[in-house]
């Protein structure tokens, strides 16, 4: 039998899962139940656009709702409070230096679940993630990336906030 992948999240991450998961089942799938019955006082579903619109919203609600308990069912949830500052590790927040770019930058590391580059959070698995992974503050650090290679010194390592 295959090993399952636990799912690495943060305590906000899983707060933030199972508040989508609460959402699509007690406010969206009612929402979507009424323009569907809406749809069909319509009479013929045949060529009913709102019908096959609701239908399709359903079908990716149901979905998406599939996915969620999914991922909850194999979690394992990084106790913040527990993480580490000696070493960069999921649930902390690493402030560094790019040589490059002569910038500071702040990034939040957690599991692949969760990564959102846009907001900083990166995965554990992404390059910058794996190559950030226990090291220490004054360490210099090459990441090879498809934009080439970073190099990035750790200034800081605090709790996630």
């Amino acid at each position: 039998m295959a090993e399952t992948r636990k799912n690495i999240l943060t305590f906000a991450g899983l707060k933030a899962m199972e508040d989508e998961l609460f959402d699509l089942k007690v406010n969206k799938r009612k929402e979507v139940a009424q323009k569907i019955k809406e749809a069909r006082e319509q009479g013929d579903l045949s060529e009913n656009a709102e019908y096959d619109a609701a239908k399709d919203e359903q079908r990716d609600i149901e979905s998406r709702i599939e996915e969620l308990e999914k991922l909850l069912k194999n979690v394992e949830v990084v106790d913040e409070d527990e993480v580490d500052l000696d070493t960069v590790s999921v649930g902390c927040r690493v402030r560094v230096y790019d040589a490059e770019f002569d910038e500071e930058l702040e990034y939040s590391i957690v599991g692949s679940t969760e990564a959102d580059s846009l907001n900083y959070k990166i995965s554990n698995e992404s390059p910058v993630g794996a190559a950030l992974i226990g090291r220490k503050v004054g360490e210099t650090v090459e990441v090879e990336t498809q934009a080439g290679v970073l190099i990035f010194k750790i200034l800081e390592i605090q709790r996630a906030k």
